[in-house]
């Protein structure tokens, strides 16, 4: 076998379920060699050893806490080099038929070694899944943000993020403590956190949360000009005349 080894990170919440994927991996190692780098109980866990430990595949469940496999490989797509992700499933017949129009493979559990074989065999082959057929399959908005800075992911929690504002091809996530650039449209990031954020602008989305009240900052051709206030921060962001209306029947103001 002439194959380099694949470099495998196994994600599961449970012990027993990684231990067997270890243990298949051993006994495939003839036709599919591969080398474990890291294991993980969730997908923080696995975002930070990628950070110390590349890999070229990802095995991952799909229902875990703190952060779910659908959601870590939307992350791991903001890696310089992003492994390929196979998820691991208990799911039924449809939703496995959803991964399938995705292009990302899966295995079903209990896992098989005949059908890791084919799956790494696969990944040797695959390209990346984009980002918008995962979002797809999600159950629902991320939990987190992810940030590429100086080569680590940084996972920014979305109940910190107070407001989303666009400027040129980046989109900045401001918290109380800091700015984060984003790599994503802000059209796409009111879609998925819609029940979250309300537009106040063309180029500014809030937490609703996090309005404290609005003020009036003027008068622009003869109308009220007004700014909504966030708890935590001291900017004011303008809301505009096509967005008033919408901003105070979601605000109740």
């Amino acid at each position: 076998m002439n194959e380099a080894p694949l470099r495998v990170l196994i994600v599961d919440d449970e012990a027993p379920a990684r231990a067997r994927l270890r243990d298949l991996l051993g006994d495939i190692a003839a036709t599919q060699p591969s080398r474990v780098v890291g294991l993980a109980a969730n997908g923080v866990e696995a975002l930070r050893l990628l950070e110390s430990e590349p890999a070229d595949v990802v095995l991952a469940d799909i229902r875990m806490p703190v952060m779910d496999g659908v959601e870590l490989a939307r992350h791991v797509l903001r890696l310089e080099r992003p492994p390929a992700v196979i998820f691991t499933t208990a799911y039924d017949q449809y939703a496995i038929q959803a991964f399938e129009l995705a292009a990302t493979d899966y295995l079903l559990k209990p896992v098989r070694a005949q059908r890791l074989a084919e799956s790494l065999a696969r990944v040797r082959r695959q390209l990346p899944v984009a980002d918008e057929m995962l979002a797809g399959l999600a159950a629902g908005p991320r939990r987190h943000f992810s940030v590429n800075e100086r080569g680590r992911i940084l996972l920014v929690p979305v109940a910190d993020v107070l407001y989303l504002r666009a400027e040129l091809k980046y989109v900045t996530a401001r918290t109380a403590e800091r700015e984060f650039l984003l790599d994503e449209s802000l059209v796409q990031l009111e879609q998925e956190f819609a029940g979250r954020f309300v537009r106040v602008h063309r180029n500014s989305l809030v937490a609703r949360a996090a309005v404290t009240g609005v003020e009036r900052a003027g008068e622009q051709d003869g109308e009220a000009r007004w700014d909504v206030l966030l708890a935590g921060v001291p900017e004011r962001l303008p809301i505009s005349r096509r967005q008033w209306p919408a901003v105070r029947q979601v605000l109740g103001l």
